[in-house]
């Protein structure tokens, strides 16, 4: 048995499954905050507009940055450490951003904070780790269920409370709360750690021979790319849709985003699918295919009615596309987590920074798309993204 398993416990207490999903939605909400609140912030530190892109794409950049160089980490170091001392300088970083009065340093904080903010990435293996293997995939899935929700919550989360106070507040809420969560992770977490032989910049070369040898690897990635990509165009299309076409203020906006969370309370299921599909790949193949094929499908509903029913039917739209990414990256997740123990962190930062690069292209095609054909063309490039995602995945002949 390696040192790694003789660390943890070998049951998983009850209550640190919730506390593992809420610590990942706080966490990766950091990443989302300030999308909403581009125009606020760039008026307060005098950023011009064509500056004021740089808020996003900083938090973007420093988020890919420590997919890759931190946390790959948790393989190497002892895991309760490195998570509690990445989510205190998150902490730190938050709270530079909330006293930023000019823009350089704002935007340094938002460079921190993005790569900060991978701490959940960590924690979403460390879960893997801690669970047996039996129902791995409800146990991922239940903490993913947290990671999408803090996603889907953090936008009309600060924009609520932007509606009624300065865009500071958020920052300096948030602050608040990662650093009552280091507190917690420190006091609550078990400890483990990694059985590895190699150095840091062993750790960080092994990743390209990673994606080389693991077929598996780079197919759910790639193909989750795709899905996020399309999650990413249209929550960046449909705020901007239903503001021009339905004259939404920012509170109804909210409360649509709000309702579209509906779509992901199906991890739980997910999870007990990706359990099953350990057994009968055949069943894992068909439920990622199934998840695209929905994804796509649910850009098509986008497009039915006018008026009421259109909304209507964006917002079935908007439960779908979410079920179907929920679905998606929890087979995919547990298929990539079963490949190894000991590369377990290395193979999710691989898999995160390949579907985050895919949300990153989705985001610009659904700003772009929108400003070129409004929401028809956008719908159509929506339906694409999963679409040929969904033929990439058709293309798999063996288990995986």
């Amino acid at each position: 048995m390696s040192a790694s398993a003789t660390a943890l416990p070998r049951a998983m207490p009850a209550w640190l499954v919730p506390l593992l999903a809420a610590a990942c939605g706080i966490l990766v909400a950091n990443l989302y905050y300030a999308q909403p609140l581009i125009g606020p912030i760039s008026q307060s530190l005098g950023m011009s507009p064509a500056a004021a892109g740089l808020i996003v794409t900083l938090a973007q950049a420093g988020y890919g940055l420590g997919l890759l160089l931190i946390v790959p980490l948790g393989d190497l170091l002892e895991n309760r450490r490195l998570i509690v001392c990445v989510v205190a300088a998150c902490a730190v970083a938050l709270a530079g951003a909330a006293l930023s009065t000019s823009a350089l340093p704002f935007l340094l904080a938002a460079l921190a904070i993005g790569a900060c903010t991978v701490a959940a990435q960590i924690l979403v293996p460390f879960a893997a780790h801690l669970a047996p293997e039996a129902n791995r995939g409800r146990v991922v899935g239940n903490v993913m269920s947290g990671l999408l929700l803090g996603i889907m919550l953090a936008r009309p989360v600060a924009s609520f409370i932007a509606s009624f106070a300065d865009w500071q507040t958020v920052f300096v809420a948030s602050a608040i709360l990662t650093a009552l969560l280091a507190v917690t992770l420190w006091r609550l977490l078990p400890g483990r750690q990694p059985a590895t032989g190699l150095s840091y910049v062993g750790l960080l070369s092994s990743m390209a021979q990673l994606w080389r040898g693991q077929p598996v690897l780079r197919r759910r990635a790639l193909s989750h790319a795709g899905m996020f990509g399309a999650f990413s165009l249209f929550w960046t299309a449909v705020p901007l849709h239903l503001a021009a076409d339905f004259g939404m203020t920012q509170r109804g906006i909210a409360l649509f985003a709000l309702a579209g969370v509906a779509g992901a309370v199906v991890a739980p299921l997910a999870g007990r699918l990706a359990d099953a599909g350990q057994a009968r790949p055949a069943l894992s193949r068909n439920g990622m295919r199934g998840a695209l094929a929905l994804g796509a499908l649910s850009f098509l509903v986008s497009l039915a009615g006018s008026g009421a029913v259109a909304i209507g039917a964006l917002l079935v739209a908007a439960i779908m596309l979410d079920a179907a990414v929920t679905l998606n990256i929890i087979l995919s997740q547990r298929a990539v987590f079963a490949l190894g123990d000991a590369i377990r962190s290395r193979l999710n930062g691989l898999f995160m920074a390949v579907f985050f690069t895919g949300g990153a292209i989705g985001s610009a095609l659904g700003g772009w798309a929108m400003a070129e054909g409004g929401w028809g063309l956008t719908a159509w490039v929506g339906f694409a993204l999963p679409g040929l995602a969904l033929l990439y995945a058709l293309t798999e002949r063996r288990p995986g």
